[in-house]
């Protein structure tokens, strides 16, 4: 899914344009591990995303989505490992991680119903 991207004439701004239900196709699953808890007492939150989503679009994603102050966004692709299963090599999917700074005052919980 590729965003709709225009350029205005004032230093290449990038204006993204789109409709909350692509969001959520955008942000693929959050990564919760025990790293990425103890990341979140610094208010940053992992999540895999799509193969073609940029800092702009994630950081309004979220902004949309969990309605929080999005600070700052860095994007890193992770290459799938090598498994072996039967005898047969094969690998796993590539995918790319996002890790999202949110400003003091914001959090996101993702266990708010669990007892």
């Amino acid at each position: 899914m590729c965003p709709i991207i225009t350029r205005s004439s004032e230093r290449f701004r990038r204006e993204v344009k789109m409709s909350s239900y692509k969001y959520y196709d955008l942000i693929r699953k959050p990564i919760i591990t025990e790293k990425t808890t103890t990341l979140s007492e610094q208010n940053k939150y992992a999540f895999y995303v799509d193969k073609f989503a940029e800092k702009l679009t994630v950081k309004k994603a979220i902004e949309e989505i969990f309605t929080v102050k999005v600070k700052k966004v860095n994007i890193l692709n992770v290459k799938g490992k090598k498994k072996r299963f039967k005898g047969v090599i094969g690998t796993q999917i590539n995918r790319k991680k996002a890790i999202v700074t949110l400003e003091k005052d914001h959090n996101i919980d993702f266990a708010g119903g669990i007892k």
